[in-house]
Parts: structure tokens; C-alpha cells; sequence
């Protein structure tokens, strides 16, 4: 399957699902080898040190220090990784509502961590979104 360019389609097309489990985000410095133990969903490498998303509960269990409690929310869509305005359109239409979002993009789709209290209320605004693309 192609992935799909076309802001308008990716728009009403995103058919945003809510992942189960709650995500926080560690930290660990930039010498330290991720230990077996931990499978985080994503790991990002910056000069200060390396950033984990793992579930709370995993986090809570290996006592690592964590912030942002998170519900991830995946855009179904396959989105072109050069597709122009997508996040951009999404995360300004959180943000009028006070909502942040941490997107990340994979390969196949993009993946929002938004707040856990707001997580419904977020899930709510994208599918109406996808409705009224062009409205906001």
C-alpha cells in the first residue's frame, strides 16, 4: 500500500484509535546502555541523554524517574513521511483547545501522546476533525 501524500485525504482519512495503557517518558544518559529488561515503545537519542516511552507500570517496576502520563492515539492512515501540514493542521487544532500533543512519525503511521486526563477529549476533536478537515 502507497502511503498517501494528500493533505485534504490524510485529513478525513486519519481514523484516530486510542492504544490501550498509559505511556510516560525517561530519560537515561547518553553513555548508559538501554538494559535489556526495558522495551520501550520508542527510544531517541539526543546529545543530553537518551529519551525511553515505556508504560507507566514498566516504568514503575524498573523505579526509573518518569514525566507526562500519556495515552497514545495512532493515526490509522498510512502517512507519507513527506506529506506536508499534517501535524501541523493536527497539533493546531489540539493546541485551541489547550490540548498538548508529542507526535512522533513511524514509517507506516503517527503515532500523538496526549495528556491521559485529556485523551478522550483529544480522540473526540481529531474524529471530528476528520469530518470538518478544513475547518479550523
Amino acid at each position: 500500500m502507497a502511503s498517501e501524500l494528500d493533505l485534504q485525504v490524510l485529513l478525513t482519512g486519519m481514523k484516530p484509535e486510542m492504544q490501550p495503557g498509559i505511556f510516560v517518558f525517561c530519560t537515561m544518559s547518553e553513555e548508559t546502555e538501554i538494559p535489556a529488561m526495558i522495551r520501550p515503545l520508542l527510544a531517541f537519542r539526543e546529545r543530553e541523554g537518551t529519551t525511553l516511552v515505556v508504560r507507566r507500570e514498566e516504568a514503575e517496576r524498573l523505579g526509573l524517574a518518569y514525566q507526562f502520563a500519556s495515552r497514545q492515539i495512532t493515526l490509522t492512515v498510512h502517512s507519507s513521511l513527506e506529506a506536508v501540514g499534517f501535524l501541523a493542521a493536527i497539533t493546531a487544532r489540539l493546541a485551541e483547545v489547550g490540548i498538548s500533543v508529542n507526535a512522533v512519525s513511524a514509517f507506516y503511521h503517527d503515532h500523538l501522546f496526549v495528556p491521559h486526563d485529556r485523551a478522550d477529549e483529544a480522540l473526540a476533536r481529531l474524529q471530528e476533525m476528520m469530518r470538518k478537515p478544513s475547518a479550523h
